[in-house]
């Protein structure tokens, strides 16, 4: 049956492939998963472009895993040579836009939850959602459906990790910040410019260093990545706008994070967009990395971001593909990273006492 399931979930990831679903425009993809668990004969619901359901014999007495990943994708470059919505196989690999950012990872978590959807002696309940908006962390994606799905105990989340143990990954918030000056005509002196006071605030930002580090993720990462002033070249602006992204360890909050910022930066106002994508993690001694490490996975802290941001409970980040081929031109994920996935996913899920 793995066999046939690991085909159907490559079949499925080419249909993906060639669907259109940037962040918030999945309706079509949503469709197409629909018809997977109809394939199945399995119960589903369908909550805006959030697909998810339960397994058969689900027991509220049991813990319940979470299976998650996304179906949307962010639009292509202009680096690729390849049509991005064509599923094209190539010496071993699966091109198109979402192969491995999330779809190898999403289709070998649905063939994972259909192998054990009608066990009736699973040690845990298991919910399996795949869900909408995770690349623009949009309003209806995962942080949605936590209030709608039974109580999760703990996550693993699809995300390409070569099936390696992500057990930790950083948070994220973005800030913007005004530094303000006085505004002028080019031609008249002028001590306060505000794009010459920019100066010492980017030397801060490159030089501040946060005192707690993290054995799993490091430092804490600070990147000024955008700097806007200034309509025409004989005024001088009364004020410069930059953004700042903050990767932030497991060391600290979000929110403590802001108030270093607020309370130190050389800048006149810094205000942070959100403070709902914090760091996450599981602990070494769970068994879900216990027995990923008995099967000969390593383990790591990931930099990047996923739907693990949203979640309050444990969560293991886990899936097939390469995080560094996410967002490039020509994406691609092999069939044997998909094949081995799904085989990992199903021997973690028989080993592991949730």
């Amino acid at each position: 049956m793995i066999e046939q399931l690991t085909t159907d979930a490559i079949a499925l990831l080419k249909k993906l492939i060639e669907t259109q679903s940037f962040s918030s425009e999945e309706a079509h993809t949503a469709a197409h998963i629909e018809d997977w668990f109809t394939k199945y004969n399995i119960e589903y619901t369908r909550t805006k472009n959030n697909i998810w359901a339960l397994n058969k014999h689900f027991d509220d007495s049991k813990p319940t895993l979470l299976l998650n990943s996304h179906h949307d994708t962010v639009k292509p470059n202009s680096a690729y040579t390849k049509d991005p919505f064509r599923a094209i196989v190539e010496d071993g690999k699966l091109y198109g836009l979402g192969s491995n950012d999330a779809g190898g990872c999403l289709v070998s978590l649905l063939a994972t939850f259909v192998h054990f959807y009608n066990q009736e002696d699973l040690k845990y309940n298991l919910v399996i959602v795949a869900s909408a908006e995770e690349e623009s962390s949009g309003p209806n994606g995962l942080n949605s459906m936590l209030p709608i799905i039974p109580k999760v105990d703990v996550a693993i989340v699809g995300e390409p990790t070569l099936m390696n143990l992500a057990v930790a990954e950083k948070g994220l918030v973005v800030f913007d910040a005004v530094i303000e000056g006085t505004p002028s005509h080019a031609a008249h002196p002028n001590d306060n410019n505000a794009i010459y006071n920019t100066i010492e605030a980017l030397q801060w930002f490159k030089d501040l260093k946060f005192d707690k580090s993290s054995e799993a993720l490091g430092d804490v990462k600070l990147t000024v990545t955008q700097i806007n002033a200034g309509s025409q070249h004989n005024v001088v602006p009364g004020h410069v706008d930059l953004v700042i992204d903050v990767r932030v360890n497991d060391a600290y909050t979000n929110a403590e994070i802001a108030q270093i910022l607020q309370d130190n930066a050389p800048v006149t106002r810094i205000i942070p967009r959100s403070l709902r994508l914090n760091s996450s993690s599981i602990p070494m001694d769970h068994a879900l990395v216990q027995e990923g490490m008995a099967m000969g996975r390593t383990t790591y802290g990931s930099p990047t971001l996923s739907d693990q941001a949203v979640l309050t409970c444990k969560s293991l980040k886990l899936g097939p593909g390469d995080s560094t081929r996410s967002h490039s031109a020509d994406e691609f994920i092999y069939i044997n990273e998909i094949e081995e996935g799904i085989k990992i996913y199903i021997e973690l899920l028989n080993r592991a006492i949730v």
